[in-house]
């Protein structure tokens, strides 16, 4: 077989690998909108053991703050790092949420626990920084700085591999089971289309009590 020959042969058995990989991408999906979606999230009992092994280590305060706010207000980690100062407003226990992805910004309630440990962090540093979460060497955190805090952290924990996406979902699936409707959730976590919510409330465990 000439060199024509052989590369022809290369480009047609990549373009079938290339294939069967899209046609094992779109048969996943098709499974995730099936309900075969696995367990993406993190219970409440949880999240409490994630928090207090937050608390170690040097930049404890930081990290169970972090940690906390991407919870309680299902932050994305772009969205914790770009957070600043002028984003908190501690006497009002009020958090602007810049939304990204097009998402719907709002302003949330921050409670009790979530601000004392804001309050710390803050009283904690020296510095004069517009960053709400920042690094040792004194910058804004990167992604990839807020990916190894939450997966560190999950390790210490017992909790295995726990990516940052998951508080978002945990956040979702909290609120869902404690009864609150499609739509506060959707505004809630900033979804602009609902589709993206919908999962939290149909498979909510809350909805299935009393059944028997």
């Amino acid at each position: 077989m000439g060199k024509s020959g052989e590369a022809n042969q290369c480009d047609s058995e990549e373009w079938c690998a290339m294939s069967k990989r899209r046609n094992v991408k779109s048969n996943t999906a098709k499974a995730v909108d099936a309900g075969e979606r696995g367990k993406d999230y993190l219970s409440e009992p949880e999240i409490d053991r994630l928090l207090r092994a937050a608390k170690s280590g040097r930049y404890g305060i930081r990290n169970h703050a972090l940690l906390l706010m991407m919870y309680r207000h299902g932050l994305r980690v772009c969205e914790l790092i770009s957070l600043r100062n002028e984003n908190v407003y501690l006497a009002q226990a009020r958090l602007w949420v810049p939304r990204l992805k097009n998402g719907l910004s709002v302003e949330q309630l921050i409670a009790g626990d979530e601000l004392r440990a804001i309050r710390r962090w803050l009283s904690w540093r020296e510095d004069h920084l517009p960053w709400l979460l920042i690094s040792e060497r004194k910058t804004s955190l990167t992604r990839q700085a807020g990916n190894y805090i939450v997966t560190t952290t999950a390790k210490a924990a017992g909790l295995g591999h726990v990516h940052p996406h998951m508080l978002r979902h945990s956040c979702g699936f909290a609120l869902a089971n404690r009864g609150y409707d499609l739509r506060l959730i959707q505004d809630y976590l900033g979804h602009g289309d609902p589709r993206h919510t919908t999962h939290y409330t149909r498979t909510a465990a809350s909805r299935f009590d009393g059944l028997w």
